[in-house]
């Protein structure tokens, strides 16, 4: 067995500073790397030692596997942990890191590359009791042979890039008419986002919610689940909002669902942790999406309530250990909710809005926490996504959890930018959303961008009428206490004659 004692983190920002203090409270040192657009970046600052890697765009410095590699043989280190996004799903990378005898804190080169592809993950999940979605297991090429396959699954259909992620190369077809045109867009888009135009063809499950499991498997064969997240809250395909627990899975639908999570892990041969993506229609039955296999952004809600970190269990399990619990150990505790803060303008339809941090002030107090690598002065990058922080809460139940969030995002001070606060705060009170009858279609059914021009004039006049009020009652104190002084003098006057 061995001991992680100098760790290297191959991110930046707020995952980068997460890891470093799971790693600084188990002793171990911790080496950051940055590009020159993150030369003072507080994960830098935070790191017993840091490694200039190149110029500000990824694939000069984020995504330099070998240097990361080359500098951690040079300074001694005895693993690498890749955060997200980056290099954290590229098998290459973890072969390599591998090879040089450093430990990867994640999954084994072929269950990255088994479920980074749509299709090799049903292939190798299929004899293992988990449920697809209707469809094809195997890449289309052929245009009438696909558009035959469609008809009999049934419109509408979902044409998706078989190597795919975050809504590129994927078509929603509602009828024959218009497949040829929406097959040939998916190859288009699926080849130029990934090099790979491989598509395939299943069943398009209306209005459904994206429920996620969280897995982790050790070295020895142990493959337990930390219940689910509820991920439907998305713009671009992409997650703005997730809590956990689900407000609709029952007792019984979770263990199913937590049971085909097992299984999608013991079906790659997973160690590390990992994050199995389903589907759930209106009728409450679910499918296999995808495996993520990496830690999650939405990670804190599934520390909230369990009390499991899993950074260091990620550090266990790359050292050899077993898992420091079984699945019955597990109990959900609480309610969270994690939003999160991108420096994008709500009200103009999420566009970026890149610039400097002119005010930064962090929400506080009970059930509160804050995930960032940045502070006030400092600029956001605009050579990375343009997330600021994850603002997460944790409370006794999902009600006081939903208030506490927005307590916290009107304690939220950030001035300079524009963010996603003000969307979050309307999801927070959105009626849908606090009755937990929504899916991945909230912001087309619930929002639309001047709601928020609304709310801000309503503020902006109780605002206008609570500053009037103000002055009101400060201009008639000033005269009660004009009168009052000048009564006060009056009577000193007299007495001192």
């Amino acid at each position: 067995m061995k001991t992680i004692k100098k760790l290297l983190v191959a991110n930046r920002g707020e995952i980068a500073l997460r890891v470093m203090r799971t790693a600084k409270e188990m002793g171990i040192k911790t080496v950051a790397v940055y590009s020159e657009a993150d030369r003072n970046a507080l994960h830098v600052r935070y790191a017993d030692e840091a490694i200039l890697l190149g110029p500000p765009p990824s694939n000069q410095s984020y995504l330099l596997g070998d240097k990361i590699i080359e500098e951690s043989l040079r300074l001694g280190v005895d693993a690498i942990h890749p955060g997200y996004g980056f290099l954290s799903e590229n098998a290459e990378f973890s072969q390599k890191v591998r090879d040089a005898g450093l430990m990867f804190l994640g999954p084994k080169p072929y269950a990255i590359d088994t479920m980074g592809d749509k299709l090799k993950a049903k292939q190798a999940v299929k004899n293992y009791d988990v449920p697809l979605v209707p469809g094809t297991d195997e890449a289309i090429t052929d245009v009438p042979a696909a558009q035959k396959l469609a008809e009999e699954i049934g419109y509408p259909v979902l044409i998706k890039a078989a190597a795919g992620g975050g809504g590129k190369g994927m078509r929603i077809v509602r009828g024959s008419d218009e497949f040829v045109e929406q097959m040939n867009l998916a190859v288009s888009e699926a080849t130029s986002a990934f090099g790979n135009g491989s598509v395939f063809i299943e069943k398009y499950v209306d209005s459904p919610r994206h429920i996620e499991i969280q897995v982790l498997a050790d070295q020895h064969g142990n493959v337990v689940h930390l219940f689910e997240r509820e991920c439907s809250v998305q713009r671009r395909h992409q997650k703005v909002v997730e809590e956990a627990p689900s407000s609709i899975l029952t007792p019984e639908t979770r263990d199913a669902m937590g049971l085909a999570a097992v299984n999608v892990a013991k079906a790659c041969d997973y160690e590390g942790a990992g994050t199995v993506e389903f589907i759930y229609d209106a009728s409450g039955s679910f499918y296999f999406l995808e495996m993520n296999t990496r830690l999650q952004v939405e990670h804190p809600v599934t520390e909230l309530i369990t009390g499991v970190d899993l950074v260091r269990e990620q550090i266990r399990i790359a050292e050899g250990r077993e898992l420091s619990f079984a699945q019955e150990d597990l109990t959900i505790h609480g309610h969270a909710v994690e939003v999160r803060v991108y420096a994008e303008d709500p009200s103009e339809n999420f566009m970026p809005d890149i610039g400097n941090l002119k005010l930064y002030q962090r929400p506080q107090g009970p059930g509160i926490r804050v995930d960032d690598g940045l502070e006030q002065g400092m600029d956001v990058p605009i050579y990375y996504d343009p997330m600021i922080a994850k603002l997460i809460v944790h409370a006794g139940n999902r009600e006081m959890a939903m208030d506490r969030m927005i307590r916290a995002i009107d304690e939220y001070r950030i001035g300079g930018v524009k963010t996603t606060l003000p969307f979050c705060r309307f999801t927070m009170e959105h009626e849908a959303f606090r009755s937990g009858d929504f899916d991945t279609h909230f912001v087309q059914k619930h929002y639309e961008p001047s709601m928020l021009n609304r709310i801000d004039d309503e503020g902006a006049e109780v605002a206008a009428l609570m500053g009037a009020w103000i002055l009101s009652t400060q201009s008639a104190k000033a005269v009660e206490s004009t009168s009052s002084s000048a009564g006060s003098n009056a009577w000193r006057r007299n007495r001192t004659l």
